[in-house]
């Protein structure tokens, strides 16, 4: 062991004019801010794009003018039971008029809304979106939003322009998956 006298050593030069120590008792430490919860940034990505692939569709597809007719029906969907959506022989069990509604907005409201339809276990929903003859441009906005999201979703059997009677080509008549 080193000599506490010796200059070489400061350690212990120090350890000999402080003397004996006594520790602390031990204490919990302070509390600290709680960390935030992590946020699902996969599933925010995700979402992120979706809608950038919905937007490239947007583009990449040709666009439905205000007198075009909605139509889709998925494979192998009976043709009986399009034939009946096309005649508006399945009544509606809720509606979403999207008139008024940015393009954002319109989008949101039409997925809440399916979600919804969905929960409920609704059969048949109407969609209104307008014919578009109040669009900037040549292309009705909301109706070619409703027609590339719906083709997108796997809840939707089938979808068509309503009867006149019921909207004609201002609103479109969404045949629903049932829940399983």
């Amino acid at each position: 062991m080193a000599d506490p006298t010796d200059d070489d050593d400061d350690a212990a030069l120090f350890r000999a004019a402080i003397g004996e120590v006594t520790p602390l008792p031990q204490r919990a430490p302070p509390p600290r801010k709680p960390r935030p919860r992590p946020a699902a940034r996969m599933a925010q990505r995700d979402e992120e794009d979706a809608r950038s692939q919905f937007q490239r569709g947007l583009d990449e597809m040709a666009l439905r003018e205000a007198g075009d007719v909605l139509s889709h029906a998925r494979d192998g969907l009976p043709a009986r039971l399009v034939q009946r959506l096309r005649r508006g022989q399945y009544s509606a069990q809720d509606e979403l008029d999207l008139h008024g509604a940015t393009a954002a907005q319109a989008e949101a409201m039409l997925r809440r809304f399916l979600q919804e339809a969905h929960a409920h276990d609704y059969g048949c929903v109407r969609v209104i979106h307008g014919k578009g003859l109040q669009s900037e441009g040549t292309a009705p906005v909301l109706k070619n939003l409703v027609d590339r999201l719906l083709r997108q979703r796997a809840d939707v059997l089938a979808f068509h322009s309503a009867p006149p009677a019921q909207g004609g080509t201002g609103a479109v008549l969404v045949l629903l998956a049932r829940r399983r």
